[in-house]
């Protein structure tokens, strides 16, 4: 039996490589978006279905989601596009999944938590490397420690490139500065606020703090109230986020914001095909309890948007398949902790 899921945004980067993964695995999402003159070739090329409505048209969008089981949306930045889709998939019943990294967006679906135990629908917000990998090693590292209160976890990337929808993500919320959680609560601090030497599974690298979306997931995932995840740096972040912190007001605006961003679409490419084959990214967490018990885990995966399309695109077949449950979940609660595992080219090793 074929079951109808619905990919919005499929000719954005990521959106584009989930439809041409799925297309190649004998699947038939239906690819849309809001022009007609990016979907539709790349719907023909696919030989697949294809839809066009904006979300600000309540009606035509309603009309875009009949006769489908899940919508895996891939449109950032999702501050400002996924409360939209969510409403029309609570009133439509679809199943709703999407790709971000954001934490405030996390925070949001997960107060919805009940409207969608209400609608019988799934709210899966992350099934890319935002945040699946991460979310699965933490999810493995209690299970070791089921008492820790704190977790840390921190990734370096090699081989890759950022896309554009990325990097405009990131001039839409750099001003917001960092993100920790202490105690349960998300608290604001400066931008790679926290350095410190990390060993991965390959060498030791320097690692700063930044906002990643685990600082929201993991507490769901875990329960444990204190997290705070890094990213491998050279020794000039800390010079770059001084930088950025004192421009600051200007990054805010948001004429300098869309003058930022439209200067990414014009110059930025994304990961070439040999990066997806050859990058990889190494993750490394740790759970520590209130006693000074710890226990450490090394997950190695394969390129961050390459791996995400697998992820995202297993994650909306089970979810059109009726292989979720009602309400909101992180990757690891919907698929258990050892879901990451299921994918070539991926290893956890629990020190």
């Amino acid at each position: 039996m074929s079951f109808r899921w619905l990919v919005y945004g499929a000719n954005g980067y990521t959106g584009k490589i989930i439809a041409e993964r799925a297309a190649a695995r004998g699947l038939r999402p239906v690819l849309a978006g809001r022009r007609e003159d990016a979907i539709r070739p790349l719907a023909e090329k696919l030989k697949l279905d294809y839809r066009i409505f904006d979300l600000s048209d309540l009606a035509s969008t309603d009309r875009a989601l009949e006769g489908i089981a899940a919508v895996l949306h891939c449109a950032g930045p999702f501050s400002a596009t996924s409360k939209r889709m969510v409403d029309a998939c609570l009133r439509s019943k679809v199943h709703y999944l999407d790709i971000t990294g954001e934490i405030f967006v996390f925070e949001a679906l997960h107060a919805r938590s009940r409207e969608a135990v209400e609608a019988g629908i799934t709210l899966l917000p992350g099934v890319g490397f935002d945040v699946v990998p991460s979310d699965c090693l933490a999810a493995s590292l209690v299970k070791s420690l089921p008492e820790a209160i704190e977790l840390e976890m921190a990734f370096a990337a090699q081989g890759g490139a950022l896309s554009k929808g990325t990097l405009k993500t990131m001039v839409e919320h750099w001003e917001k500065g960092g993100a920790i959680r202490r105690d349960g609560k998300i608290v604001s601090v400066r931008q790679a606020h926290i350095s410190k030497e990390v060993r991965f599974s390959d060498k030791t690298r320097s690692v700063a703090a930044i906002p990643w979306g685990d600082v929201a997931t993991a507490f769901y995932s875990t329960g444990i109230p204190n997290i705070t995840i890094y990213v491998a740096s050279s020794a000039l972040m800390p010079v770059i986020s001084r930088a950025m912190t004192l421009l600051n007001p200007l990054i805010g605006n948001r004429s300098v914001k869309r003058f930022l961003q439209n200067q990414i679409e014009k110059r930025v490419k994304g990961p070439d095909e040999v990066m997806h084959k050859e990058g990889s990214v190494k993750l490394w967490g740790k759970v520590t309890s209130r006693g000074g018990l710890s226990k450490e885990a090394w997950l190695d995966v394969p390129e961050s948007y390459s791996l995400t399309a697998d992820t995202a695109i297993v994650s909306a077949e089970r979810a059109a398949q009726g292989k979720t449950k009602p309400g909101y979940f992180t990757p690891s609660q919907a698929f258990g902790s050892d879901f990451i595992t299921e994918f070539p080219g991926t290893r956890l090793t629990m020190l």
